[in-house]
Parts: structure tokens; sequence; C-alpha cells
């Protein structure tokens, strides 16, 4: 590791729903940015490469296996980036399907991160993942939750129990006005709270924006180990967040 620590990034962008050619563009010129500012890992939302579409009959279309056309794409367009990229997909893995984080280097895919806590109607789509997979960039250990884990402690404890540093969540809280405007403030707090209990630094990327009657404010952030939030991007924009964290 580098003894200044290492640059994270995360990107709170604007998803298009079932267009993955245009989220693909979106997050490879996201990514070109952060990593030509010095990041080395850089976090997009849940399920960004297709948007978050959680229903029955959508859902499944858009499913993308690990080996799929559209991954190779945008693996191919990530080869000359040095930054390693975390971002949310759809997966299709034999007959099941996974709310999922990807982890690409160098259009290498590293491996996937599959959302063990589901919501309700998340639960009519998607199979639960049972594994925390960690990784390392630049000597930062590093693992994945992904928005809803991020509740429930046993989560964090699963990345944090193997030796990480960082906690790279996802997110996607394109929620329904009022439900937004209630929990604009509070995402943060519960997230600094799985901070204070396994010491881990937290890396979010959220979407943004607004379409039938939802609105997403983010937020992007990123939190240090005792829960105070030490950077963030601005709420209801399209931007990025950047911080140097140690171990």
């Amino acid at each position: 590791m580098h003894p200044d620590g290492v640059l994270v990034a995360g990107c709170q962008l604007l998803e298009q729903p079932g267009d993955i050619e245009a989220n693909s563009r979106s997050l490879v010129s996201a990514a070109s940015i952060a990593a030509g500012a010095g990041a080395t890992i850089i976090c997009f939302p849940e399920a960004y490469l297709q948007g978050y579409v959680v229903d029955e009959k959508l859902t499944a279309p858009l499913a993308l296996s690990v080996d799929s056309s559209p991954i190779k794409q945008l693996c191919r367009a990530l080869e000359d980036i040095e930054a390693t990229i975390v971002t949310g997909f759809i997966e299709k893995a034999g007959d099941d399907i996974y709310n999922s984080a990807l982890v690409i280097r160098r259009g290498q895919v590293l491996g996937t991160y599959r959302k063990s806590y589901l919501l309700p109607g998340e639960k009519r789509v998607f199979a639960a993942g049972q594994d925390y997979p960690i990784f390392e960039a630049d000597g930062l250990i590093f693992g994945v939750n992904i928005c809803f884990d991020l509740q429930f402690a046993e989560a964090a404890a699963g990345v944090a129990g193997q030796g990480a540093t960082l906690l790279v969540c996802p997110c996607n809280n394109m929620l329904r006005t009022h439900t937004a405007e209630d929990f604009k403030h509070k995402h943060n707090a519960i997230r600094a709270d799985r901070c204070r209990e396994t010491g881990l630094w937290l890396l979010s990327a959220d979407v943004t924006g607004a379409r039938d009657g939802r609105i997403s404010y983010g937020p992007t952030a990123v939190i240090d180990p005792a829960g105070h939030v030490v950077a963030q991007a601005p709420l209801n924009v399209e931007g990025s967040v950047t911080h140097t964290i140690s171990a």
C-alpha cells in the first residue's frame, strides 16, 4: 500500500433502466475520470449496468452471466484503466438470478458478490447470496455489501472477519418521493453504525435523479471507522466523491 494510503472514489450517476449500452458508456466515462485523478478503487451503484429493475417479467431478460457478451465488451472498454471497478449488475447464474456486484481490474473479472439480504420485492426475483468474498487493490483488502445489506450487522461483519479494511457498497435508493425525503439523511447514519461496529472504512455509490414518482438523492460518501462522514457528493446531482484511506 502507498504510504499515504489508497484513493477511493464513488460515482453518483443517473441510470437508464434496461439500457445496458448507455449505462456501460457512463460507467466507462466516469471510471476513466476517477482513475485519471488517481483513484485505485471505484464504486458504482447497485444494479447499475441494467438499472434497478425488479419485476418478475422484466428482470430475467436483462440478467447477464459473467461470461456474456455485454460483460466482455465492458471488460474490453476497461482494459486500459488500472483501477479496480466495483459495479452493481443483475447476474444470471444457472437457473438463478442475483443482485450482484462485479469486480473488474484491467479488463479482467476478479469475482462477484451476491446480495445476501433482500427486500421483500427482491425475494420474488433474486436468489440470496451466501458468501462474502474479499479482494485486494494496492495492498488494501476490501469486501462488498449491497444497499439493504447495510441494515444488517452480520453482512458487514462477514467482510470484517476476513481482515478487510474497506467495505465497498453499491446502493440504489430510487424511492417514492415521501420515503426518499424521510430517509435522505438517515442512510449515512445507518452505514456509520456498521463502521463503528467493525472498524471498517465504507465507500458507497448511489444513483440520483427522478422518474415515475420516485427520486434518489444519494448519498454517495466515504465514512471512516469512527462513523464520521469524511467526504460526500452533493445530494441529487451527478458527481463523484474521493478520499484517501489507509489501513
